[in-house]
């Protein structure tokens, strides 16, 4: 038995890397709690809608921190049927938010319950670069089988995915093959998926990931990095909205507050309300006619 490389305590809401040694192969271990809570704690979601988000969240953070992001990863899952939306994003900081939108009773199957749907996964990038995207249809009967299908046929990368949700934890582990190597042990990948195949659920939501790793793997050698820690965070803020009215611009503003007295914009992430009256709204302009001043001036 070879023992694993470095010892680690299991932490919450936090992301393991590991590497096999002797193997063109790496994996990551996700465990969420305060986080995958403060998601819940937002809205009031059916049973079945919080075990697909949970996953959904899961993997969001284990593909974010294989991409090592400067700017965030968008999953959306957008259905048909009554499943209309699930959105995660994650950014490359481990920071996180997500939401979801349904009509009508739960149940069913996946396919059933997003009817005719489409996998859709942007990658955000900072500082004005332009951002990807690709768009797939929905291929698989899990969250885990969709993710699969889309990393196989868009990035050619041989990736497996085991997540698993209760109503307090959200975890999730990654196996992918390294492109461009060369392998000494040739049966490496389909052993390695076969061990982790083995992973039960409850195994995977309570173990520390070195247990995890000594369960599975006990005859490999497995190098362990320190932890990683993810959060719950939600970018809106009042100035991002202040922003989005004046793109509006001045002219439709003042003609919906005509109509009523606010304009409230509600953030479908955290739940939090935004109002703005019209002495805001001038206040937002007035800025506005304020900074093209002084940049004609300059």
């Amino acid at each position: 038995m070879h023992a694993i490389i470095a010892t680690m305590k299991h932490l919450p809401d936090s992301l393991f890397r590991f590497l096999f040694e002797h193997a063109p192969i790496r994996g990551e271990r996700v465990h969420l709690d305060e986080s995958w809570r403060s998601v819940l704690d937002r809205h009031d979601y059916p049973p079945l809608l919080r075990k697909l988000m949970g996953e959904l969240t899961a993997a969001a953070v284990l593909l974010a921190a294989t991409l090592k992001l400067d700017g965030s990863l968008l999953l959306q899952i957008q259905g048909t049927g009554p499943i209309k939306l699930l959105v995660v994003e994650c950014g490359g900081d481990l920071k996180l938010r997500a939401t979801a939108k349904w009509e009508g009773p739960l149940q069913g199957c996946l396919s059933e319950l997003l009817g005719d749907g489409r996998f859709v996964i942007t990658l955000i990038q900072k500082d004005g670069k332009p951002a990807y995207q690709g768009i797939v249809e929905l291929e698989g009967e899990s969250v885990a089988e969709i993710l699969q299908n889309y990393m196989s046929h868009s990035e050619q990368l041989d990736t497996r995915l085991w997540l698993a949700v209760d109503e307090h934890s959200a975890s999730g582990m990654l196996l992918q093959k390294l492109p461009d190597q060369t392998e000494e042990d040739v049966d490496a990948w389909s052993r390695f998926t076969q061990l982790a195949d083995t992973l039960r659920d409850d195994e995977l939501m309570q173990l520390s990931t070195q247990a995890l790793l000594l369960r599975l793997f006990h005859e490999e050698e497995v190098r362990l990095f320190e932890a990683q820690p993810v959060a719950f965070c939600c970018s809106c803020s009042r100035d991002n909205v202040a922003q989005m009215l004046r793109m509006l611009g001045e002219e439709e503003v003042d003609a919906i507050l005509t109509e009523r007295t606010t304009i409230e914009v509600h953030c479908e992430f955290c739940n939090h309300r935004y109002e703005f009256d019209k002495v805001d709204a001038a206040q937002i302009f007035s800025a506005t006619a304020q900074v093209a001043v002084s940049e004609m001036r300059h």
